[in-house]
């Protein structure tokens, strides 16, 4: 089993996919790193020699920033716009969507699931016998 940044790869996986379990790389900066290092795309994790494994971990940990520092900057970065009380730092205070998503029908979950409606607040009318 690969172990890079901290994180155990799939084995059953390609080499491709498994990178993308590593907070902060996708899949196309994880099918740049394979070009990088002349790696198949299609192998799979288990199939790694320990060269090729080392070779990835190098451009990695050296080149990029991924998992704690990464976190950790993505933290700080929204702890400023909170301190500087933008607008954009208001909306992560009241867990509400920053960058304009419309709340009026969506981001039901983060509101808590209150529907209002224009019926939802009707008494039972009196039956007619």
């Amino acid at each position: 089993m690969a172990r890079i940044s901290g994180v155990n790869l799939p084995n059953e996986k390609r080499v491709q996919i498994g990178l993308t379990y590593i907070y902060g790389i996708g899949k196309a900066v994880s099918t740049k790193i394979l070009n990088q290092t002349k790696i198949d795309i299609n192998k799979k994790v288990k199939d790694l020699t320990d060269d090729e494994v080392s070779r990835l971990r190098a451009i990695i940990e050296n080149d990029m920033r991924t998992e704690g520092s990464l976190r950790r900057d993505v933290l700080t970065d929204i702890k400023r716009l909170k301190e500087i009380k933008s607008y954009r730092g208001s909306r992560h205070s009241r867990s509400l969507p920053a960058r304009g998503q419309r709340t009026k029908t969506n981001s039901r979950t983060v509101r808590g699931n209150v529907r209002r409606t224009a019926g939802s607040g009707k008494k039972a009318s009196a039956q007619k016998t």
